[in-house]
Formats: C-alpha cells, structure tokens, sequence
C-alpha cells in the first residue's frame, strides 16, 4: 500500500487568520494544508464541493469548512488566488 500525499492545487495569496479563528488555538495549518490540496472539509454538501471544483477551473472563490474541537472554522481563498483568510463563521 502507498503513501497518498495531498499535492497543492493552487495558490493561496497572502494568508491570514482573524481572531477568533486564532483564538480557538488549533493547528490552523493542518486545515489550511488540506484546503490548499482540495480537500474540502466535512462540513461541505456535495454541491459546494462541486462548486469548488468548478472555481478551479473557471477562477472563483474557494471555501473550505472543518471541525475543530473549538467549532466550525471557514478557510476561503478569492477569486484571483491573492488572499487566503481563516475565520470563524461568526466573523464571515
């Protein structure tokens, strides 16, 4: 059995995390990571999943959403890949 390694799919910009999402104290880039490589998170319906996909290839905004021990936590990425913002869902 191989090791899958998750592989960048594109670029994240500028990163930055507001507060509250520094304020749950996890490991935000283990999510980031993830987001980076297309996962997408648990919290995503199969349409937004689908979503995504679609804005890589015709360059909207990518959201991502996971679990952490603290809540819910959003990762999104712009359009034109300049800016990667971690936040809470509160603070969308």
């Amino acid at each position: 059995m191989g090791i899958n390694l998750m592989q960048p799919r594109f670029p994240l910009g500028k990163i930055y995390a507001t507060p509250g999402a520094i304020a749950l104290d996890e490991d935000l880039a283990k999510f980031l990571h993830r987001h980076h490589c297309g996962d997408w998170g648990d919290e995503l319906c199969a349409d937004d999943k689908q979503a995504n996909e679609d804005a890589l290839t015709y360059g909207a905004r990518l959201l991502s959403r996971y679990a952490t021990a603290g809540g819910s936590i959003y990762i999104i990425t712009e359009h034109d890949r300049s800016v990667t913002t971690i936040l809470l869902p509160s603070e969308y």
